[in-house]
């Protein structure tokens, strides 16, 4: 992998630090009531994001700029509108003291869609707006000042360029320093204009004209420019380029920006709020772009606001969930939805280039004019990487952001399409300038995101049945797997060959994680086919998958008192097709638990036996895997490797590699998935609950409600917000929405549509000791269904209300644990029904037919 207990109602404010818990009210003045959490504590620890599809700002909690991130050490924080970065900041000095800094931030408060700062001067109190609109290359800050007094009081504002490119970094060949290059200042009509111009001295660098402008509301009193102007973090301390770092920076010796400073006589009434409002805005396009983006953002500021908050209430209102038994994981699903609308970016104009992971800068081999993505992570990580996205892709159905998933889809397969010559293989990791770091033809990996494509188009095709996209990518999810099987299976024994999720010394060519999901790929692939009416694609597939299926426990369980699969086969230093077991306790041990397959005529069920199953998830929550706050990346036991064994043992096995006890959210996320594939809903609350409690525990989280990359853990200590800010894992990562929304959405609630064929099932499982689960428009093409699930000692009881028209209804409810049915009723008439064996368990289905609306179903119990 890349190195790179709290019951709340959604519309409450969770207030860290002592605080109450309480209602949000309207407001005409500021943003209208949604969900809100604040903080009080180390604001200047914590890292924040504010992000819109065009334009996104990384900052602190006390509204300062320090150094942040470590692609290009240092800068990658500030005001970006992909791919071109324009501010190192803003700052805000009121009569002479600067917020942040003089004048200290009391709280910061995460909403949805916007971000709020609370500051006390002494005298005036200021409350700050961070607002990214979307559709604009632009952002929000608005100050409103409340005196209780009349007076006018200086508003200094300084702003800090910084014009550079996503890419090259700060490592690459040629770095940052030889492509970026010096910015100019000037003051025109109110507003400051950053403009980098020129070529870099670099084969294949082209001509440029970047842009960024800063300007208010209203027309300065006064300006000055300089190549300082940080506020309060002047004079600065620079992070070096290379070699050992400050704790704390202001900027870098990759820096070549300048800087200016805009001031305004501000008229307070008494006891009256005045709103002023600031946009920065850019483009890699010149001047005339940055300043239509300028002018659309200042033209009606707190209309902006208020459709961003609208559109985001709009986020919220599907896939509503109600879960009595564990409000912690019912917040973590809302704020979830949000951390994935703010994930969504769009960058014009790439220029697709195959980098070798940074060691060239070629010529350009194609362009592409349009890119929409779910970005991976900030703020180093913020965009187009195909494993992230298909992981994302299961929280973003259930979360009903069909869009954002079909157009991250298509962006992976035009860029793969144009780098890769159409061979099928998918890129990896793709910068927003269209650099592809990782992932050509000539490179090893990672083959797991080929064989995974197929799976995640078939994954939006069930639930959106949307044929347009089908069409679209279907040819390249043919060519995906044709290059899988046909290109990465050089000793022809079924196991393709290449890297995979986890990218670690001493595994086998062979990877567990490339195996299984080549395996439901293939099935995935077959589906698709059926749908499309070619045969001899379905044919093909399904014969691979079935040969696959067969071959895989003899070729795959390590067992013994590991209870493991297999991490990799065919050690390297061995002759090849020796087929030798690697055993090294990585976390994709899980992936024949996770990944279902979707076979014709054959219930969907994960490629592990449950008696498999039952060992795996057994060993994994013991001490060896889990730790406090979730699943190890490496669990612990005996090893060759330096250092010797850090933690305890649960099997006698020799790993030569070390453990690495850092929790990442997907690993935790992919426990509890596969925790929820065998009906184990009591274990899986404790994996739910590990990563909700990362977005929502004062005492774990960095920026409250955004999930991270990388939670506190034995290996991962201290914790981000004890770390430099140069040496972070992301604050807010995208995937690990995964391991919340899937699992409410698909197993607790049951949803499982397959649209295209016209066919919804819901069986829903109550977690045991809770009394009911609920769901509410939860999106499905076009429709929308509403779930709710009770269950007692005598009965289960589970309630359907369809809106997608032309569906037909399986609907069930798994159930207990030794439980016997007695009867079965559907909207009170005795029903025909059917006990299907599952890797959930028992599940009792009945027909209620395609005629929608409401269906009610009662098993009683004996």
């Amino acid at each position: 992998m890349r190195r790179r207990a709290v019951a709340f109602a959604v519309t409450f404010v969770l207030t860290a630090g002592g605080g109450a818990v309480t209602a949000v009210p309207g407001n005409a003045s500021g943003p209208p009531a949604s969900a809100e959490l604040t903080t009080r504590t180390r604001l200047p620890d914590r890292r924040s994001v504010v992000s819109g599809d065009r334009f996104y700002s990384v900052s602190t909690e006390d509204g300062l700029y320090p150094a942040t991130g470590w692609h290009t050490l240092g800068e990658m924080g500030g005001f970006w509108t992909p791919p071109l970065k324009l501010l190192d900041g803003v700052w805000f000095g009121l009569g002479g003291r600067w917020l942040g800094e003089q004048a200290k931030a009391e709280s910061f408060t995460a909403g949805h869609g916007y971000t709020r700062i609370a500051y006390d001067t002494g005298g005036v109190q200021v409350e700050r707006t961070d607002v990214s609109p979307d559709g604009v290359r632009a952002g929000l800050i608005g100050l409103k000042l409340t005196s209780s007094t009349a007076r006018t009081v200086r508003l200094d504002v300084d702003a800090h360029s910084e014009l550079t490119t996503a890419f090259p970094w700060g490592s690459t060949t040629p770095d940052q320093k030889a492509f970026n290059l010096p910015d100019t200042g000037a003051y025109e009509g109110g507003a400051l204009v950053f403009r980098e111009q020129g070529t870099p001295d670099v084969p294949n660098a082209s001509a440029h004209d970047f842009a960024a402008m800063v300007a208010a509301d209203r027309t300065p009193v006064a300006h000055e420019l300089g190549k300082d102007h940080r506020g309060p973090q002047d004079p600065p301390v620079i992070c070096p380029a290379t070699g050992t770092t400050p704790q704390k920076c202001d900027d870098t010796e990759f820096g070549k920006g300048t800087g200016g400073r805009l001031s305004y006589d501000v008229k307070l009434p008494a006891g009256h709020g005045t709103t002023v409002w600031l946009a920065v805005a850019g483009s890699d396009h010149g001047t005339a772009e940055a300043h239509s983006a300028l002018s659309t953002a200042l033209r009606d500021p707190a209309g902006l606001l208020a459709r961003k908050t609208a559109a985001r209430r709009a986020v919220a209102a599907s896939t509503v969930v109600d879960l009595p038994g564990d409000r912690l994981l019912q917040q973590s699903v809302e704020w979830s939805k949000q951390n994935l609308a703010d994930s969504v970016q769009q960058a014009d104009d790439l220029h697709l280039r195959a980098t070798e992971e940074g060691k060239q800068y070629p010529p350009v081999k194609g362009t592409l004019a349009k890119a929409r993505w779910i970005g991976a992570g900030w703020p180093d990580y913020p965009w187009i990487f195909g494993t992230d996205g298909e992981f994302t892709a299961f929280a973003t159905v259930a979360a009903g952001q069909f869009g954002a998933i079909e157009d991250h889809l298509r962006t992976l397969r035009d860029v793969s399409d144009v780098v890769n010559d159409r061979s099928g293989k998918v890129v990896h990791e793709v910068v927003s300038d269209g650099s592809v770091y990782f992932g050509a033809n000539d490179e090893k990996g990672n083959t797991d995101e080929t064989a995974k494509y197929p799976s995640a188009a078939a994954l939006v095709w069930r639930w959106t049945g949307d044929r347009s996209f089908l069409n679209d990518v279907y040819g390249f999810s043919v060519r995906n797997m044709h290059y899988v099987v046909d290109k990465l299976d050089a000793d022809g024994d079924g196991w393709p060959e290449g890297l995979g999720n986890v990218e670690r010394p001493g595994m086998g060519v062979e990877k567990l994680d490339n195996t299984v999901y080549t395996v439901r790929g293939l099935y995935d692939l077959a589906d698709l086919a059926r749908a499309k009416g070619d045969a001899a694609t379905a044919t093909w597939a399904t014969s691979h998958g079935d040969a696959m299926t067969r071959a895989f426990d003899q070729a795959w369980w390590n067992g013994g008192d590991t209870h493991q699969f297999a991490d990799s086969l065919d050690d390297p230093d061995n002759p090849a097709n020796d087929n030798t077991k690697i055993f090294q306790r990585h976390w994709i041990g899980l992936t024949p638990l996770d990944a279902e397959l979707v076979r014709e005529g054959r219930l969907a069920r994960p490629l592990a036996t449950d008696a498999h199953a039952k060992e795996v998830l057994d060993q994994r929550e013991k001490p060896c895997y889990t730790g406090e706050n979730g699943l190890f990346h490496t669990g612990t036991g005996p090893t060759s490797a330096e250092g010797g064994n850090k933690g305890p043992a649960c099997d006698s096995a020799v790993s030569s590699v070390q453990s690495d006890r850092e929790a990442f959210t997907i690993n935790t996320g992919i426990m509890a998935v596969a925790e929820g594939n065998f009906g184990r809903l009591a274990q899986q609350r404790r994996y739910t609950d590990d990563n909700a409690r990362q977005q929502l525990d004062p005492s774990l989280y960095e920026m409250p409600g955004a999930m991270p990359e990388i939670v506190p853990s034995p290996d991962f200590d201290p914790p981000n917000i004890d770390r430099k800010e140069t040496e972070r894992s992301m604050v807010l990562q995208a995937w690990g929405a995964y391991g919340n929304l899937w699992p409410v959405v698909s197993q607790q609630l049951g949803v499982a549509p397959d649209l295209g064929r016209g066919r919804l099932e819901v069986v829903p499982q109550v977690p045991p000791g809770q009394p009911s689960v609920a769901g509410r428009d939860i999106r499905l093409g076009r429709g929308a269904v509403d779930v709710s699930a009770a269950a007692s000692a005598k009965s289960l009881r589970t309630r359907v209300t369809s809106r997608v028209p032309g569906t037909r209804l399986l609907i069930g409810q798994v159930l207990p644990a030794g439980a016997e049915v007695a009867s079965v009723a559907l909207d009170g008439k005795r029903a025909a029904y059917q006990v299907r064996r599952t890797a959930r368990g028992s599940e009792v289905v009945a027909d209620a037919g395609s005629r929608g609306g409401r269906s009610d179903l009662v098993i009683t119990l004996r």
